[in-house]
Order: structure tokens, then C-alpha cells, then sequence
């Protein structure tokens, strides 16, 4: 695919191709921009910025798709690509309706979407790069973020790969299908494609795949790329580690709130068992064939997604990725058995979602792996939501000081520990180093050995389950 007209690439901020709805156009980053660069590659000659820490190129288009159809990568732009502003992320029903009525929908937009305002278009795969100066050969990440698989973008205010690129790292931060233009299955998609429904693990593995073929233009190393990813985005990530037809095209996995077989219920179904589920959602949208839902506008789309909220209590079992035979080519508990053999780094917190369950089949699938554990059990200062789902973003990417939180001296310690582990992690698939705590692997044994990142210090210990199930019991979800 060829990108045209790409000096003014996005220009377009409605969340429709052709009716504003809710439309919100995007604001300056919160990183100062810096002097104008430009970068030769491959695809064609990228401007991007010079942030004062790194080298940085914002929407960086790696593909395109219609509406229900698999992603085409992109292969050259004309001109010169404008990578100085974040690209859109793909419409979605939080932007329509906030409901922000609800204690935990406020708590997360505050965290991570305050003060930000973003567009929305369903030409939405982009990548934010960021690379260290004269990186030649460089370890390279590519992060996919969470939402449960209905929301999310790739410049939330955690998201950030300065500090990263600052120890050598190249990242990544990619965009990809969520919701009803994510997941949709169909018979009509099946006898078309061979395939249905996973627009946006397929969007992920052409993300991949597009890195691989040319991060070497931005200074990494093709042959030594880490996938990383939180909550939905590590689920992802476990996905794509148990297909075989994924062999070399990455070497290690870093899953954080997300790693192991869950339980049943949270499993993907076959394919052909969610179409039933969306034929109800094409008769309330009033569309009578897959071609009229693709015509349809994104407001009936997000309307019926209300919908379907009271007509249905498995939405969010039939608005995930499925079986499909190719991308997940069979039921992930027997998949689950035979991982790619790939290096691999677990993560969860003390007040995970279902944090006892988080922890206990992170441990499991952690010592079939021989992998790399942390605990994290650092509570987030400034109320008392624990260390709540998704809080150990900000310690990872070096973005304490972007929150309102009043974070002292043990976080910004903790962090700059994080950052180090996951540099080494990816440079080399052990996360030990000079002046870091020692970090043992899993084990095989019965009880897990995990790094405990903690109020006070940094070491290697055990999951507190009574602690996790106390704050599962008494705190549930995070609220404002």
C-alpha cells in the first residue's frame, strides 16, 4: 500500500468518514516539541522530532483497512511523511459514551486521559517510535496497550519510550482495532477470507511484522524484538506466543496483568460460536447484511453497542478475540501447552483485576516458561486504591511526573529500577544488571519465586495471596 498526501496525514479529526460525532480534535503532546528531523527509510523519507531525550516519530502509518477487512501494509509514502503529531486511535465506544456516571470509568480517565483530547478515525494503525540517538542495532519493544479489548490508544499519558531509548532501547507503540470494529465474526467474512472476526490481533501481528521489515531504518535490531503489552495487550501478547506460525518473528514476550490460561469463561470461543451474538447486534443496528454495517455510521455502530448492553450479558465474551484457525489456530488451553519457546517476563499487582486469580495463573504459566516474575506491591500515593490495575505503566515508562499523584522518592527508585530491568530484559533476555537487586527466574517448583517491588525495597520473595485476595474482597475495581 501507498500513503499520498501525507504532509497533512490525519488532518481529518471526525470520529466518521464522512459525520462528526462527538469529534475530538487533538491537542499538542505534553512532551515539548523540539527541532524538526528527517529520517531516510525504507517507505520513504519520515519527519519526525528531535523531543531533547530521543528521536521521535508520531503516527507513523505501518497499514490501512477498510471497515471488516484485514489490514494491507503500508510499503511507501510519496513526499515527505509528517511524523510530528500523534496519528488517530480507532473510534471506540468510550469516546461516545464516557459513562462517566461510573466510579472506575472516572478513576481511569483521570489516570491516563486527563487533559489529553484525541482523534478518532478508522484509518488508525499508526506507530509512535521513539529511538535513542545513533542507535544502531538496538533492542527494540513493541508495546500494545490494554482496554479490554473495546478501548485504547497509543499516546494515553503513560506512554512514553524516552527513558527506554535513554538505555539504548528503540519503542514502539502501536495502534490497533478495538470493539465492534475489532471483533466482528461473520459468515460472509469467513467465505471471503478463509477467516473472521480478530481485525486487531491481526492489526498486532501486521504491526510486527511491518517493525521487523523495517526498524532497522530507525537504528534497531529486526532479529531482536521484545513484545510488550498490559491487561488486554498481554493477552494479546500470550496469543500470539502459542502460534507456531509466529516462530522468529520475536524473541522475547513481557506480559503484565494478563499471562496464563484463564479461567473458561475468559477463553476465546470458536469463531462461529459469536455469530449469533452479532447477528442480534446487526438486527438492532437495523442493518440487514454485513455491506450495510459496513456503510453504516460509527454513531448507529456505538449506539448499538449501548444496545446490546441491555439485551445481553456476554458482550464483552463475543467482543474478543476468537478461534479462528489462523491467527489462534486452536483452543487456547491446548495451544497453551506448547509456547513458543521465547524469553519471557510476567508482571502483576496488589489490587489487580481479580488480583488473586491474575497472580495465581501468572505464577503457573511463569514456571512453565521459566520466567521472569515481578510482584508489584507499591501503592499509588494520593488515595487509597492500592496498586490498582495498570498502575505499574507509569513506573515502566518513566512517567511518574506526567500524573497528579504525589510520587516521592521510593517511586521515582522503583521506577528507575523498572526501566533498568526491562532494558536489560530486552537487550538480552535477563532483566539483571549492575546495581539492580538480583532477579531469580520463576522457578519450577511449587512456589513462585517473584521480585516484590515494594513500599520500602526491591527483592526477591513470594505473591502475598491473602494480601491480593483482601484487596480483591474489599476494594474491587479502582474509584474517583
Amino acid at each position: 500500500m501507498t500513503v499520498t498526501n501525507n504532509d497533512d496525514h490525519f488532518s481529518d479529526i471526525l470520529i466518521d468518514r464522512d459525520t462528526p460525532i462527538k469529534a475530538k480534535k487533538e491537542e499538542a503532546s505534553t512532551m515539548e516539541k523540539k527541532d524538526p528531523i528527517l529520517l531516510e527509510t525504507g517507505c520513504g523519507i519520515l519527519r519526525g522530532l528531535d523531543n531533547g531525550r530521543c528521536r521521535e516519530f508520531r503516527g507513523v502509518r505501518f497499514a490501512a483497512a477498510a471497515r471488516f477487512a484485514y489490514a494491507e501494509p503500508t510499503e511507501h509514502w510519496d513526499g515527505v511523511y509528517d511524523a510530528t503529531r500523534f496519528g488517530p486511535g480507532c473510534p471506540q465506544n468510550r469516546a461516545v459514551h464516557e459513562h462517566l456516571e461510573h466510579p472506575t470509568r472516572r478513576f481511569y480517565k483521570r489516570e491516563f486521559r486527563d487533559g489529553l483530547s484525541f482523534s478518532y478515525s478508522e484509518d488508525c494503525l499508526n506507530l509512535n517510535i521513539f529511538t535513542p540517538y545513533d542507535a544502531e542495532n538496538a533492542p527494540v519493544i513493541v508495546f500494545f496497550y490494554g482496554g479490554g479489548f473495546d478501548s485504547g490508544l497509543n499516546w494515553e499519558s503513560a506512554f512514553d519510550g524516552s527513558a527506554l531509548a535513554e538505555r539504548g532501547v528503540v519503542t514502539v507503540f502501536a495502534n490497533y482495532r478495538v470493539g465492534v470494529l475489532g471483533y466482528l465474526t461473520h459468515a460472509d467474512l469467513k467465505a471471503k477470507y478463509g477467516r473472521e472476526g480478530n481485525f486487531g490481533l491481526d492489526d498486532q501481528i501486521t504491526a510486527i511484522r511491518w517493525v521487523k521489515a523495517h526498524i532497522e531504518d530507525f537504528g534497531g535490531d529486526p532479529n531482536n524484538i521484545t513484545l510488550m503489552g498490559q491487561s488486554a495487550g498481554a493477552m494479546s501478547i500470550q496469543y500470539l506466543c502459542l502460534n507456531p506460525a509466529n516462530s522468529g518473528l520475536f524473541r522475547r514476550a513481557v506480559m503484565l496483568s494478563g499471562a496464563g490460561k484463564f479461567p473458561k469463561i475468559g477463553l476465546p470461543r470458536p469463531a462461529e460460536q459469536t455469530r449469533e451474538y452479532w447477528t442480534q447486534f446487526m438486527e438492532t443496528a437495523d442493518c440487514r447484511t454485513l455491506d450495510e454495517l459496513k456503510e453504516a455510521p460509527l454513531d448507529i455502530l456505538f449506539d448499538t453497542v449501548e444496545k446490546m448492553k441491555g439485551l445481553r450479558k456476554d458482550n464483552t465474551y463475543c467482543t474478543m478475540p476468537v478461534v479462528d484457525g489462523v491467527l489462534i489456530p486452536d483452543r487456547v488451553d491446548r495451544l497453551i501447552r506448547s509456547p513458543l519457546p521465547v524469553d519471557t517476563l510476567i508482571g502483576y499487582t496488589n489490587a489487580d483485576m481479580f488480583a488473586p486469580i491474575m497472580a495465581w495463573i501468572g505464577n503457573r504459566c511463569a514456571r512453565k516458561t521459566d520466567a521472569y516474575v515481578y510482584f508489584f506491591d507499591l501503592d499509588a500515593p494520593g488515595d487509597d486504591n492500592r496498586a490498582f490495575h495498570s498502575s505499574d505503566l507509569r513506573y515502566v515508562f518513566g512517567t511518574l511526573d506526567r500524573s497528579w499523584r504525589p510520587y516521592g522518592e521510593r517511586d521515582r527508585e522503583a521506577s528507575s529500577q523498572m526501566i533498568a530491568y526491562l532494558a536489560n530484559f530486552a537487550r538480552c533476555g535477563d532483566p539483571n544488571g549492575p546495581e539492580l537487586p538480583e532477579w531469580k527466574r520463576a522457578g519450577h517448583g511449587l512456589r513462585t519465586q517473584v521480585l516484590r517491588i515494594g513500599s520500602e525495597e526491591t527483592k526477591m520473595g513470594r505473591a502475598a495471596y491473602g494480601k491480593l485476595v483482601r484487596n480483591f474482597l474489599r476494594r474491587g475495581d479502582p474509584i474517583a
